[in-house]
């Protein structure tokens, strides 16, 4: 889907799968790039938007498949499980301990969600992946950050050290109407209420471990070669039809 085909789209239908217990408000899933359950409202796991390998030298494709397959996919599974048995509580009247699934569904529901943002942010070097932002986004950064320079060092850094395992994430809040910054050490946690995310880096182990073992940094560096800056945009875009 290309730029203006996305935002007439976009325009008159910005809307997104309901969060539940996630804690940012909807809508910021994007109709056309994000597809978190099937026709019949069940949970499933996207394929990735590109082969395995494609992300090489900066991601390698056993990671790739690891963290696609065994991460987000549990997380998927996990979603499922949680969403049944409170439904199962509700039906029967019965809500001890219902607490415990409605917790688990947060943290699950937050890792599908930032999972499938993270796939489609990202794009092979040289073949959309890489560079620097354009046009509105660009600007955007720009406007917020004072250079692209400053926001690449400012996210890499918040990234890199989140406090055990997190996100770093670039957000457009509407009721502000700016781009932000978060630290996310727990995802299902520590956000701006409202934050659309546009772009997230994944700084849990799972993500980079067998290739950089402890050198987070230098897997954030590594991320920006990748970046699908298109994205990017196509996000911003659409975070901004929300009111």
């Amino acid at each position: 889907m290309n730029r203006r085909h996305f935002l007439a789209a976009s325009a008159a239908t910005a809307t997104l799968a309901p969060l539940g217990t996630n804690a940012f408000a909807e809508p910021f899933l994007v109709d056309g790039l994000d597809k978190l359950t099937d026709e019949k409202g069940v949970y499933i796991l996207p394929p990735l938007p590109y082969a395995q390998d494609a992300l090489e030298p900066q991601m390698d494709a056993e990671t790739v498949g690891l963290h696609h397959q065994f991460h987000h996919g549990g997380a998927v599974k996990g979603l499922n499980k949680d969403m049944e048995k409170i439904k199962l509580a509700s039906e029967s009247g019965n809500l001890e301990g219902v607490d415990y699934w409605v917790k688990k569904s947060a943290l699950h529901a937050s890792s599908h969600i930032l999972h499938s943002i993270f796939w489609t942010n990202l794009a092979p070097s040289g073949k959309g992946g890489g560079g620097e932002p354009k046009g509105e986004l660009l600007k955007s950064i720009q406007t917020e950050f004072g250079s692209f320079d400053k926001f690449k060092a400012l996210i890499a850094r918040v990234s890199s050290d989140v406090d055990g395992n997190g996100w770093g994430i670039l957000a457009w809040h509407p009721m502000t109407k700016k781009l932000i910054v978060l630290q996310c050490e727990n995802h299902e946690k520590l956000t701006q209420w409202g934050a659309v995310p546009l772009l997230v880096i994944d700084v849990w182990e799972h993500a980079y471990y067998l290739k950089y073992r402890n050198r987070r940094t230098e897997f954030v560096e590594a991320f920006f070669k990748i970046v699908n800056w298109e994205n990017v945009a196509l996000r911003l875009d659409a975070a901004r039809f929300v009111k």
